[in-house]
């Protein structure tokens, strides 16, 4: 049998030549495999395995057959060889007799290597050993690879390596591809869910006019013709909210995202998100359509409700739902309730070691808890919600108690997952939060272009309804699903500092 052993950069240069070599025989014998545009392929790998899976051993089908794909090994014995095609949907051997497939044919078999891309034509049959195999009558080489393949892509030390050339690493590592054929099998349940629940799917700008006041950094380009700036868009929110304003009452995106920020396995600079936005409706509302989603995508995607995400049994089948005050006081024992003034919740940071943020309040110093003592509790699907006005500055207030307001998040395995609030349609109040935004961006960056979106405020003055808002990020999603454990494993081209 043919295999690829580990290789030098001298071993690969010579193999290429060797390619080379070949391809221009090939060529002076009016033989280039390049000039073929076309190939009728009528059967895959799997679908012929699926149909003869009851074959005895030795026994023929009478079913001829044409597969195109990509040879992965070659064992030559005398007048008769055995080799394997990878298709589209697996792997299937072929046996190739010279008696059967000519003189001329059969010594250009022989010269095949392993990785070119080859359309075979024969009967279906199973060997004295078992396998399901085709016995060819017609062989066409399709593509010359003129790169030997890598002998494994596997390991931490190719991970970089893997990344860069995905196209090797789903040739040589097939499991990588049923990944991404989830992650489309993810998003195609997304979108079944939403369109059954009367959303609608809808586009907004990637390129925008200007930078916004919110935190994430924006990629910035240049339009020739206006002469003038560009901003990637690092979100979709306020563009999907005027289109709830002009009556389009459920819609959401699924939307490629750019932020101009770190790197790590769960942050990539461009990645997709789906924000979607519901009239009439509040987070309570956006709670129970979370539960529902994520339930239906495990049993679709996974098969159960139990799922295995790093070693660890999530059960995607209970959410647990606590206010930011009940997750502090079930994980650290400290009530928020207990502290009547801002001292109070310093002296109990203080004593329980917690960070102080900026501006100490009563509110951020809750949250400051709840990183310190419950995010990294949540193992199982938990949404927080009641989140402190200091730190949601877009969500609306609650009726009840100014002091907190109507968001939550989700965690799962400890990492939130996505982020909903019943949606602030106050125009006076969106447009002081806007400047105020802005004003402490300038404070801390004062080169920077943020700029308060007045068009975004007039929208807002025409009547946005009450409205229910959830944003959740895609690869995260997909990795949960898939048991990745980095956001590059789940992108099939992720960001890479260049190899020079």
């Amino acid at each position: 049998m043919e295999q690829n052993k580990p290789q030098t950069e001298q071993d690969i240069s010579q193999q290429a030549a060797v390619r080379r070599q070949k391809l221009a025989d090939l060529r002076a014998a009016g033989s280039d495999p390049f000039v073929i545009t076309k190939y009728p392929q009528d059967s895959y790998s799997a679908d012929l395995k699926a149909e003869f899976a009851d074959l005895p051993a030795e026994a023929e089908t009478g079913k001829i057959v044409s597969l195109a794909g990509r040879m992965m090994s070659k064992r030559i014995m005398g007048k008769a060889s055995f080799a394997h095609l990878r298709d589209q949907k697996g792997d299937i051997q072929i046996f190739v007799k010279r008696d059967l497939l000519g003189d001329e044919p059969y010594a250009a078999f022989k010269k095949l290597d392993i990785g070119d891309i080859i359309g075979v034509k024969g009967e279906v049959f199973r060997t004295k050993m078992g396998e399901i195999s085709v016995r060819i009558s017609e062989l066409t080489l399709l593509s010359k690879s003129l790169l030997p393949l890598p002998e494994k892509f596997h390991g931490l030390t190719d991970r970089e390596a893997r990344y860069r050339q995905r196209y090797v690493d789903l040739i040589v590592n097939p499991e990588v591809k049923d990944t991404f054929v989830k992650r489309s099998q993810i998003l195609k349940e997304i979108r079944a869910y939403l369109d059954e629940k009367g959303f609608l799917e809808v586009d907004t700008p990637i390129l925008t006019p200007f930078e916004i006041g919110a935190s994430a950094r924006p990629f910035y380009t240049h339009h020739n013709t206006l002469d003038m700036d560009m901003v990637l868009r690092i979100e979709t929110e306020l563009y999907l909210k005027r289109l709830i304003v002009g009556g389009m009452d459920r819609v959401y995106e699924v939307g490629r995202i750019f932020r101009n920020e770190g790197m790590d396995p769960k942050h990539n600079p461009e990645f997709t998100t789906i924000e979607l936005y519901q009239a009439f409706t509040d987070f309570h509302g956006m709670m129970d359509l979370v539960e529902e989603m994520y339930k239906r995508l495990a049993l679709k995607v996974c098969g159960s409700l139990e799922i295995t995400y790093q070693g660890k049994q999530i059960d995607m089948g209970h959410w647990e739902r606590l206010t930011m005050i009940e997750a502090v006081k079930k994980y650290s024992g400290v009530d928020f309730n207990d502290w009547k003034t801002d001292e109070d919740a310093i002296a109990a940071a203080k004593e329980h070691h917690v960070e102080l943020p900026e501006v100490p309040t009563k509110g951020a110093i809750l949250a400051e808890f709840f990183d310190a003592f419950v995010e990294d509790k949540l193992i199982q699907p938990t949404f927080i919600y009641d989140y402190p006005v200091e730190i949601s500055p877009l969500a609306k207030r609650k009726p009840d108690d100014p002091a907190f307001t109507e968001r939550f998040e989700y965690f799962i395995d400890c990492t939130e997952y996505g982020n909903a609030f019943s949606e602030l349609n106050d125009p006076i109040d969106q447009k002081a939060r806007f400047e105020r935004q802005v004003a402490e961006r300038k404070a801390i960056e004062p080169n920077c272009k943020a700029q308060v979106d007045y068009d975004y405020v007039t929208a807002l003055e025409y009547g946005l309804p009450p409205t229910g808002g959830l944003g959740f990020g895609v690869d995260r999603l997909v990795m949960l699903l898939t048991d990745s454990a980095s956001i590059r494993d789940v992108l099939l081209f992720p960001t890479m500092k260049p190899v020079d």
